[in-house]
């Protein structure tokens, strides 16, 4: 049965029916519906939540719950998100699957709630000290909010790496009929590494500090061999009326929603676009981009920033057709119209066919 409910609040409890039975966070806004539910809800399902006294506390915690094996999950907005980077980079490094949401509020500084893709390039190229990458997935509709949640979980286990949800204000505040369907774990490897504490198992040390260039650069490696393996498995993408397509938008997250009401206007006139969507951020899905790069004369990146994620088109595509930019700051949203106004501006004939 379909219930009505926040982006936010389904993502909650999303999480808890994946098995989330420990969340640790800071209040911030606008992701703040995802911690007030988790307060109300943890316990019926035999859970913890603890407010810690700030973001670099929420995400010390979440490592120190992972390091016992426990899943756990912690959100924040961006700001938050700034001062959890140093915790991402120790939770890689010890191996950890911890489950972390962006609800992105826009900047820079302490910014404004209104809508923004603004953190991508903290998303996507790190964030934090040291060579490493999360995996990162941005959903565009409620639903799928709760279909990545439980990914996100999964795959933070199967590849002991931290995972991350990364959605607008905007859509986390937004309320649309959502079914939860029944989770079924994956099958996963047992978890042998983690510090339970039960006597009779081998000591197990968590930790990333080494004083051996030669062990440090053998862990480095290591993870190097991990990072391969999500960035050839874990590429996800939309297309919409991609198949015909001489031009596209590329756009991620409401941007999606937003570009894909653009292409119909503009397929009303006689131009045949398509949309190509991003959801997995890192690994960004180049392998989606590329198998259309015969085809598309022009691409057209449209984000909620300045322009970050272009770059990352403009490599995937590799100087096969022009890539331009449009995007909306400081919280402004395009509307359809104006998207496909800009489109026609920069690429004069649109791909009419007379």
């Amino acid at each position: 049965m379909k219930a009505l409910m926040k982006g936010n609040e389904a993502i909650a409890e999303a999480a808890l029916q994946a098995g989330c039975r420990l969340f640790f966070g800071y209040p911030i806004t606008p992701s703040t519906e995802i911690p007030e539910y988790m307060a109300r809800k943890m316990k019926t399902v035999g859970g913890s939540y603890l407010q810690a006294e700030s973001e670099v506390a929420a995400i010390n915690m979440a490592y120190g719950a992972a390091a016992a094996g426990e899943r756990v999950m912690t959100a924040t907005s961006s700001p938050g998100f700034s001062l959890m980077q140093e915790g991402i980079s120790y939770i890689f490094a010890a191996e950890l699957p911890v489950v972390i949401v962006d609800v992105m509020r826009h900047g820079p500084g302490l910014g404004g709630l209104g809508a923004t893709q603004a953190d991508y390039f903290q998303l996507t190229k790190g964030g934090g000290h040291g060579d490493y990458h999360p995996l990162v997935l941005a959903p565009s509709t409620v639903t799928e909010m709760v279909e990545l949640t439980y990914e996100a979980f999964d795959l933070a286990d199967y590849y002991r790496n931290p995972v991350i949800l990364a959605l607008e204000g905007i859509s986390g505040q937004m309320m649309e009929p959502v079914e939860f369907p029944l989770y079924e774990a994956k099958k996963l490897p047992p978890k042998t590494w983690a510090a339970t504490g039960i006597g009779h198992k081998p000591k197990v040390n968590i930790g990333s500090y080494t004083l051996s260039n030669e062990v440090g650069e053998a862990h480095n490696l290591h993870w190097e061999k991990k990072i391969e393996q999500i960035r050839a498995s874990e590429q996800r993408f939309d297309e919409y009326l991609m198949e015909d397509a001489e031009y596209a938008f590329v756009a991620f997250g409401i941007s999606g929603r937003i570009a894909e009401s653009a292409v119909d206007l503009l397929r009303a006139e006689g131009i045949r676009l398509g949309l190509f969507r991003p959801i997995s951020l890192w690994p960004f899905p180049v392998a989606g981009l590329d198998k259309r790069r015969n085809q598309i004369k022009g691409w057209l990146s449209v984000e909620l920033s300045a322009g970050q994620m272009v770059e990352d088109v403009r490599l995937a595509v590799k100087g096969s057709a022009p890539v331009q930019f449009f995007g909306r700051q400081g919280g402004m949203t395009p509307e359809p119209e104006e998207v496909a106004r800009v489109f026609k501006s920069l690429f004069a004939d649109g791909g009419k066919r007379g």
